[in-house]
């Protein structure tokens, strides 16, 4: 494989998918990638789960829900009742709590019915406590000096926020006694994983501090570059966190991370899926080696679309190998979403 580091952002999500042990034995773990806030975007996550929210999340189908949605879906009153009575005041304008009500109702989530002016709702099913705990994982294979810097402070940020239960930085082992991580000046509430690409195995050789997810977090707005001036920061309250942290569960709950074949070209007649021993990855029969995603684009010189008789072939090329690919990928995503219909 190549040293890219998406290839190696790929790597980590496979053994993370493989190997993770959860905080609790019995907890159901998926993992996802590229998510986050506006305020920072993590490579890998590892989302820890309650087993039975988890299948009970599925009744809600594959596609994730926003914060608007979420708020109506999580106040959603058993019986029916006045919408402005059964849900908490959003601190937007009601007309979009009313647009959240008709989408959800759309998604067969909800259920409406107007009683003179006024529109009641019910919920059709309760919407599950299923997320248990956040693990972010920031990947940098190959770690200069100026890349530990600037880790450092993305790093500090994300232990003073909590917005993720751990926090941790992943790099290539370079098999020397003590590896360099360990000599970065990196916070020690992070932890730090040593990952061989080859072998598709990692070492957890730095422990992280659990982060109080439930407690205020302090988020750093600007940090001076002399000893003189004070930070700006802000404080982000727990209502907040607890928000974001379902929100980021939702969406990585639908992508899961082998969304890349979205925003790749498995349509180029040289895009392939290739399996080894440390898992499944897209290769490029042209440049004879794994692409990364923006190397992988319609403007690509290499790029040549399949011919429309592959495309007419039956059973197992139905649509073409570019297609089959994004089924393939499709189903192995929702394997690890108890109750989702596979498709």
């Amino acid at each position: 494989m190549t040293a890219s580091e998406f290839a190696f952002e790929l790597c980590v999500c496979q053994w993370a998918e493989r190997e993770w042990s959860p905080a609790r034995d019995d907890s159901a773990v998926f993992v996802a990638r590229q998510l986050g806030t506006k305020y920072r975007r993590w490579d890998t996550l590892v989302l820890e789960c309650d087993p039975d929210g988890l299948r009970r999340r599925a009744e809600f189908g594959a596609s994730a829900f926003d914060s608007d949605l979420l708020h109506v879906l999580r106040h959603a009153p058993e019986d029916w009742q006045f919408y402005r009575d059964a849900l908490p005041d959003p601190g937007y304008p009601w007309r979009y709590v009313r647009e959240s009500i008709h989408e959800a109702a759309d998604r067969d989530a909800l259920e409406t019915r107007k009683r003179g002016n006024r529109i009641e709702i019910r919920r059709r099913r309760e919407y599950p406590d299923w997320l248990r705990r956040v693990v972010a994982i920031e990947n940098k294979p190959d770690l200069s000096a100026s890349a530990a810097r600037d880790l450092a402070d993305q790093l500090e940020r994300d232990v003073a926020l909590g917005l993720a239960d751990e926090v941790w930085v992943a790099t290539a082992a370079t098999g020397e006694r003590v590896e360099p991580i360990l000599l970065s000046d990196f916070p020690a509430a992070a932890g730090v994983l040593t990952v061989d690409p080859e072998r598709g195995t990692a070492d957890q050789v730095w422990q992280p501090r659990t982060l109080a997810v439930s407690d205020p977090g302090t988020r750093i707005l600007e940090r001076p570059t002399d000893e003189a001036s004070a930070a700006r920061f802000e404080y982000a309250d727990p209502e907040w966190k607890a928000e974001k942290r379902l929100g980021i569960a939702e969406r990585a709950y639908e992508r899961g991370w082998r969304a890349y074949a979205e925003t790749m070209r498995p349509d180029c007649r040289h895009f392939r899926l290739r399996a080894d021993e440390t898992g499944v990855y897209p290769h490029c029969a042209a440049k004879e080696r794994l692409p990364t995603q923006k190397e992988c684009r319609g403007s690509c010189p290499e790029y040549e679309p399949e011919p429309p008789v592959w495309r007419t072939r039956g059973w197992p090329i139905e649509g073409g190998p570019g297609a089959a690919s994004k089924r393939l990928l499709d189903r192995r995503r929702r394997r690890s979403r108890p109750g989702l219909a596979e498709k």
